[in-house]
């Protein structure tokens, strides 16, 4: 399983990493082209756009990854133990799941728009080929999910993802700079 964490964790520091340096050079080069020639790049917003939704759906599977998604706790962090780890993974498993019937979705979505033959406006990209990232995305954060359903059912200790163990910042106690459990309270 580290194997298949690895490699998707390739896949989306890839696409992501490339993605940005691309809109910067894009961006870059649009500027220095109004600047310099007066007259900037064709088509920089519209790959912008389409850099952004490649971007945000494997974004949604890098953040699962590294644990950085939102997560609403106030019942969670209230458990400890044996409970607490065993509404992690249900939670991981419902959200995989989740996760999958939305790729499920997507992928309908891409395939209707490639059957449609629909591009992009200025620059005529096949828009299946950008909107091919939010299956891909929601698959792979569906995988991460079960990656850390299996991670949890199969440690002692509680992970927030496939890698990230969970562990919560000590909150300073106010006035003297030490780690406590300060009541925020002024005095």
């Amino acid at each position: 399983m580290a194997a298949l964490d690895w490699a998707i964790g390739a896949i989306e520091k890839g696409v992501i990493g490339g993605a940005v340096l691309l809109m910067a050079a894009v961006m870059t080069g649009h500027v220095l082209g109004r600047t310099f020639l007066g007259q900037g790049i064709p088509g920089t917003t519209e790959i912008a756009e389409l850099l952004i939704i490649i971007m945000t759906f494997i974004g949604v599977s890098y953040g699962v990854r590294c644990a950085r998604h939102i997560s609403m706790s106030a019942i969670y962090d209230q458990l400890q133990g044996t409970a607490r780890k065993a509404l992690l993974v249900t939670i991981c498993l419902a959200t995989a799941m989740l996760m999958f019937y939305f790729a499920y979705l997507a992928l309908d979505y891409t395939t209707t728009i490639y059957e449609r033959g629909r591009v992009s406006g200025a620059l005529t990209i096949p828009l299946w080929t950008v909107y091919a990232s939010a299956p891909i995305g929601f698959t792979l954060a569906g995988i991460q999910y079960v990656l850390t359903a299996v991670r949890n059912l199969t440690s002692r200790e509680i992970y927030r993802s496939f890698t990230e163990k969970e562990q919560y910042a000590e909150v300073p106690v106010e006035g003297n700079g030490e780690a406590g459990t300060g009541t925020g309270q002024q005095g």
